[in-house]
């Protein structure tokens, strides 16, 4: 007969997990790395920037640099009161659990469908990035024939065919279990932050021009949108890119010495992606042939990078920011599936039962994998009617990022106001990541940066959600969907009460 010896650090993990209320059911196998690898994944500037680099460009020129440290700056408030969190409340499920934890079980259950919803759109939205690089690299990828752009109607419907086939991939590799997952993500994140690096250095090297390009404010003064609305508008791309950090935290009871781990790899995972991305935008600007051919506004950063790399380099690269794009729809999917798994835990969600249960072997829980995979497919398929509509989605899933996000951050706030905070801190052991006294200014900072960028992000403007001017109720799309899901949530939410009193 043999027998299993757990480490030490494991049973204090799981003892530690049974204090807060559950019993150990998954299989705690992510070290350090592992952890910061899904958080900086699930951000993934390689495969964010190469898309969106046109979209801030276009608004505001060479000085939308500007807005990136801007958007850093404020999340990095957000992810420190996310740490401080994230070492209290090791738990699968992050931002519900924390939302829950400090709020109550109302702004709990409200900040993790919110946050459920946005992760199912944004994993179809990663996706379907797939159609912009691999027709690229080989036409065969091209399955639906005709014109690979996604504008076009077979570049949307071929968009659907790859997004749908890697959500598939995904969805086995999550289904069998954290550590494969762990593996395949860690070994895409190196490759991500090699192709970084070799961007940076191949782009500093065919420079034009010097840093001092990001003070060109051309065209933001000469828009039509104004001086201040062209640079709140280019905003958006950084506010699209940086989010997801808290990844780290959604898997903390599958992190080994979770209280300590997943407040660094939260912080790190968002530092080091908000530093790549300011040098990548930097040096791109640099080595751009030109700033004024209309071609940056147009084509962006692959622009820039055939015209530094060359046809063999840019495949090359092109590759790397599939890989890019692979880990990044694996993380967002296993972020999703976690939080799905945390509620229907506590039993808040239908098919509580299915969706708590986790595989005896591979200590996983399946069924939300596959939940996720298959919604994420079916938001796809909208592209292939309507591509406006699926970018409008994509969108609007941000803004219910943020507010999910506020649904922590306001209430850890009134806890911090009533003197609540310093209370809960007592009770858990010392030496954890705090922000002390600076605690209370940091949280206050990080509301109001949520709050005016929610604003910044729903505002109804024509060239964000309604750029061809054909479908004006598109304007509204952000508070009409939100108002849409808060009340399909409500209804979720009493069936869900109901079944559970049954």
């Amino acid at each position: 007969m043999t027998s299993t010896v757990v480490p030490t650090s494991a049973r204090a993990d799981d003892a530690d997990l049974t204090s807060l209320g559950y019993e150990p059911s998954l299989h705690r196998k992510l070290g350090r790395y592992a952890s910061f690898a899904a958080g900086f994944s699930f951000v993934s500037i390689l495969t964010t920037i190469f898309q969106l680099f046109a979209f801030g460009y276009s608004f505001a020129g060479p000085a939308f640099f500007w807005t990136w440290p801007v958007v850093l700056l404020g999340q990095l408030l957000v992810a420190l009161n996310f740490a401080e969190l994230a070492a209290r409340y090791p738990l699968s499920g992050a931002v519900y659990q924390w939302a829950r934890r400090v709020g109550g079980e109302t702004v709990g259950w409200f900040a993790g469908w919110f946050m459920a919803l946005a992760q199912v759109v944004t994993a179809a939205a990663a996706a379907i990035a797939l159609q912009v690089v691999l027709p690229q690299l080989w036409e065969g990828f091209q399955v639906v024939g005709g014109d690979a752009a996604l504008n076009t109607v077979t570049g949307a419907a071929n968009a659907v065919v790859l997004g749908a086939v890697l959500l598939v991939v995904t969805t086995i590799i999550n289904s069998c279990g954290v550590k494969l997952m762990s593996h395949v993500n860690s070994i895409g994140v190196t490759c991500e932050i090699v192709g970084v690096a070799a961007v940076i250095l191949a782009l500093v090297t065919a420079a034009q021009r010097g840093p001092e390009v990001i003070m060109d404010t051309t065209v933001m003064q000469g828009s039509d949108l104004g001086a201040v609305g062209a640079f709140l508008v280019s905003g958006l791309m950084a506010a699209y890119v940086m989010v997801g950090f808290n990844s780290a935290g959604e898997l903390s009871e599958e992190t080994k010495n979770p209280r300590r781990t997943a407040p660094r790899t939260i912080l790190s995972a968002l530092i080091i992606s908000g530093i790549g991305g300011a040098l990548m935008i930097i040096t791109a600007l640099m080595a751009a042939p030109s700033l004024d051919d209309g071609r940056l506004a147009t084509e962006g950063l692959p622009y820039v990078l055939t015209a530094v790399l060359g046809t063999f380099w840019g495949k090359v690269l092109l590759v790397d920011v599939a890989v890019a794009i692979f880990v990044c729809t694996l993380a967002i999917q296993t972020a999703g599936s976690r939080l799905v798994f945390s509620m229907a835990r506590d039993g808040k969600l239908p098919a509580s039962n299915l969706f708590s249960s986790v595989h005896p072997v591979r200590g996983t829980p399946m069924w939300p994998s596959i939940a996720i995979g298959a919604l994420a497919v079916g938001v796809l398929a909208i592209n292939v009617g309507n591509a406006a509509l699926f970018t409008t989605l994509s969108s609007v899933c941000i803004v219910m990022v943020y507010l999910a996000y506020l649904m922590v951050t306001v209430p850890q706030l009134i806890n911090r106001l009533r003197g609540d905070w310093d209370r809960v801190g007592q009770t858990i052991p010392s030496g954890l990541f705090s922000l002390g006294r600076w605690g209370l200014p940091v949280n206050i900072l990080a509301v109001l940066y949520g709050a005016v960028m929610v604003v910044n992000l729903a505002w109804p403007r024509p060239e964000v959600y309604d750029p061809s001017g054909e479908n004006g109720i598109l304007l509204y799309a952000a508070p009409l969907m939100v108002g849409v899901v808060l009340l399909l949530g409500i209804w979720v939410r009493r069936m869900s009460s109901i079944r559970a009193s049954a």
